[in-house]
């Protein structure tokens, strides 16, 4: 049984000036954290110069793609037909990307083969968490 999805997709990386960057991104979506998409930018896109991962929800990149959503770190909003724009807000400045909204979709509906959306919490193991977080209090 697959309880991990990992996805290649390409993201317009929109920067300051008239250029717009095309960087490879992987999306993730992992049974274990059934709330949580993750999207990893490769250490060549980044400013640091090393693998950058972001964690948001999976209901907020969700309903993103028809509607402006998130009002925190991480906002998705349609851009238009075709596109959907995230927005990465950090302390060093905001990272913009587009990536192709069918792309999205499609991790959604892998994501959704995994753990089916408004289930998520059957998928939950409260005494590993509960475990850890004890653990990492000490």
């Amino acid at each position: 049984m697959i309880t991990v999805i990992e996805q290649a997709a390409q993201a317009r990386l929109v920067a300051t000036a008239p250029k717009v960057e095309s960087v490879p991104v992987t999306l993730c979506y992992d049974r274990a954290d059934p709330f949580a998409v993750r999207m990893a930018f490769p250490a060549p896109a980044t400013l640091e110069g090393v693998e950058v991962s972001w964690t948001f929800s999976r209901e907020l990149l969700e309903s993103g793609l028809d509607r402006p959503s998130g009002c925190g770190d991480v906002r998705v909003r349609p851009y238009d037909g075709e596109r959907t724009t995230i927005e990465f807000h950090a302390v060093e400045g905001v990272a913009i990307v587009l990536m192709l909204t069918a792309e999205l979709h499609r991790f959604l509906e892998r994501a959704a083969t995994v753990v089916p959306p408004g289930l998520e919490h059957l998928y939950l193991d409260m005494d590993h968490s509960l475990a850890e977080l004890m653990r990492d209090s000490c």
